[in-house]
């Protein structure tokens, strides 16, 4: 499932095809994905006007002139394809329509947005902008990882008493919002943090060191376009980078990149997720 920063990186994409841009045409070639499309979706995104794109966690939100606010989540194969309009140096031709084009945004500019999914794990609603944050997928989040409200005394207090496993911990969307597994594995190998360390028993200067860290991986893993394993392309159809650069994960069995370290990139599984980790690193 794409993390944070491939959903950054698709947002940023659209962004440029689609920020006060007005929604010609919509069509929605199916009643929904992992649950049904709001009532008259494709009437309501027509003739629309967007008036900004912004992400919460792995959630895209795109702001309607209308006071609703277009929710996109990728799933596990989702994308969002831009074609006939440059992005960076490139313009990408419109396609045939595929079998998984769920819904198309035809632009007043020419842009095409493609939300093809294959899985169909994807999910799409229309929400009040103004109430947004109250919706139940977002209420429950807790901060962004590289917003000011994410800092060492958030992070210390909410890792106290907490008896999983630090990795576990991490994952946990109520307590840091868009931490996935493979970036998780990242940073607790930056962090030289055992992934079966109790959350608990992470000492303050560890905790503290973990902040910047998680922003440095997410940062770097959106200027690489974010990583591509399977599904996942960028909004123009390119692969994302930053998987050429990973240090641990999938690389089990691999030797450990760590100067002066001769270990090996081990695999365990932490409440049903692959964790990578160097055992002679982060004892």
């Amino acid at each position: 499932m794409p993390e944070l920063p491939e959903v950054e990186t698709v947002r940023r994409g659209l962004e440029p095809a689609m920020t006060g841009q007005i929604i010609a045409k919509a069509e929605v070639n199916r009643e929904g994905l992992r649950w049904p499309f709001p009532a008259g979706m494709a009437e309501r995104l027509t003739g629309a006007r967007v008036l900004g794109l912004r992400r919460r966690s792995k959630y895209i939100l795109v702001d309607l002139d209308r006071g609703e606010t277009l929710l996109i989540h990728l799933g596990m194969s989702g994308r969002m394809l831009v074609s006939g309009v440059q992005i960076g140096s490139y313009i990408q031709d419109h396609q045939a329509p595929q079998k998984h084009d769920h819904v198309v945004l035809h632009m007043d500019h020419g842009a095409r947005i493609t939300f093809n999914d294959p899985r169909r794990f994807g999910a799409m609603d229309l929400l009040p902008t103004r109430t947004a944050e109250a919706h139940p997928l977002l209420a429950v989040l807790g901060p962004e990882p590289l917003g000011n409200a994410f800092d060492e005394a958030y992070l210390q207090a909410g890792l106290k008493g907490r008896k999983s496993p630090i990795k576990t911990v991490l994952l946990d969307q109520h307590l840091v919002s868009g931490l996935g597994n493979i970036y998780v594995c990242e940073t607790l190998f930056r962090a030289r943090l055992s992934p079966m360390c109790l959350a608990q028993d992470v000492s303050m200067a560890k905790a503290r060191a973990l902040v910047p860290i998680i922003r440095a991986v997410l940062s770097e893993a959106i200027d690489a376009g974010g990583s591509s394993l399977k599904d996942y392309r960028q909004a123009d159809g390119e692969l994302g980078y930053f998987q050429h650069s990973f240090d641990v994960y999938g690389r089990e069995d691999a030797p450990c990149r760590a100067p002066n370290c001769i270990g090996t990139i081990a695999r365990i599984v932490q409440s049903g997720r692959s964790t990578f980790y160097c055992p002679s690193c982060q004892a």
